[in-house]
């Protein structure tokens, strides 16, 4: 705890706007999430073809969509779809990579080498088009893109995780462990696990900026999460018909889109300076 309050001054000082900057975004990301749990400004259902295609006004701050449902409600709605999905793929990718990983590291020989060469193949495969694959074979859905995402993670993890952990099993305290008889998992758990960690905070949020990327992407191709539920890509796709009689259609969902991704980018930029031991070094 005394090393990231030290590492969350430095950062404050030296690195302190990509800090505060995608700090306030993914916190408003996370906030207006939870808000749309318990209120919205209109219905997110509700139909009114008098009103469809409404330019941002009093009423309605961001405009309404061609059925006549207001554009703010649909954003704020598609907020939930975009974190649900992020975080359990990220989960997914963090707890079966991180777990290969430390396998391969401890183990070595032919586990290492399976797992590596697992890893290359899931390679392979495009996180859209795993998501195709899942809807082929078991229909489109939110929990198929989970899936799919999660899937796509697990081999980053895998693969950042023996590789940081290669390196600590060379440690001196490591090997003390090792004479005092500690078992391999307890030495994974007990000490390699802790000192690899800042690495995978920090991928995990750079994963969880790609899997919200990736999830407007199933959308927007029919294969994630399916209506009514509201999601940013299938905001985008919707749009496109209508630009010439309302681009805010497209605005809107496209910036909420890109902020969010750079918001959790520079979030996951200033975690790296305050966790990287190297950048300490260096102030």
């Amino acid at each position: 705890m005394r090393a990231w309050f030290s590492g969350f001054r430095r950062v404050s000082k030296s690195a302190g706007l990509n800090l505060w900057i995608g700090g306030a975004i993914t916190g408003a990301l996370l906030l207006v999430a939870i808000i749309s749990f318990y209120w919205t400004p209109h219905s997110l259902t509700r139909m009114n073809l008098r009103m469809r295609l409404q330019p941002p006004s009093h009423e309605f701050l961001l405009g309404t969509d061609q059925f006549g449902r207001d554009v703010l409600s649909q954003l704020m709605a598609g907020a939930q779809s975009a974190l649900t999905i992020g975080v359990m793929a990220v989960l997914l990718g963090l707890v079966v990579g991180v777990t290969l990983g430390l396998l391969a590291a401890a183990r070595g020989g032919w586990i290492e080498e399976l797992t590596m060469r697992a890893s290359d193949l899931l390679f392979a495969f495009p996180v859209v088009l795993l998501a195709i694959m899942f809807a082929a074979a078991m229909g489109a859905g939110t929990t198929n893109s989970m899936i799919a995402i999660g899937i796509h993670n697990i081999p980053i993890f895998a693969r950042l995780t023996r590789g940081a952990a290669k390196s600590i099993w060379t440690r001196d305290f490591v090997m003390a462990a090792r004479v005092g008889g500690r078992g391999t998992w307890d030495i994974s758990l007990r000490h390699v696990l802790p000192n690899v960690l800042n690495i995978l905070v920090v991928q995990a949020t750079i994963s969880f900026a790609i899997a919200i990327l990736a999830d407007a992407a199933l959308s927007y191709l029919g294969l994630g999460t399916q209506p009514p539920t509201p999601t940013w890509g299938r905001m985008l796709k919707d749009a496109q018909t209508f630009m010439s009689q309302n681009p805010y259609l497209a605005i809107f969902p496209g910036l909420t889109i890109a902020v969010t991704v750079l918001g959790l980018n520079l979030f996951g930029d200033a975690l790296r300076d305050m966790l990287d031991p190297r950048f300490a070094r260096s102030r």
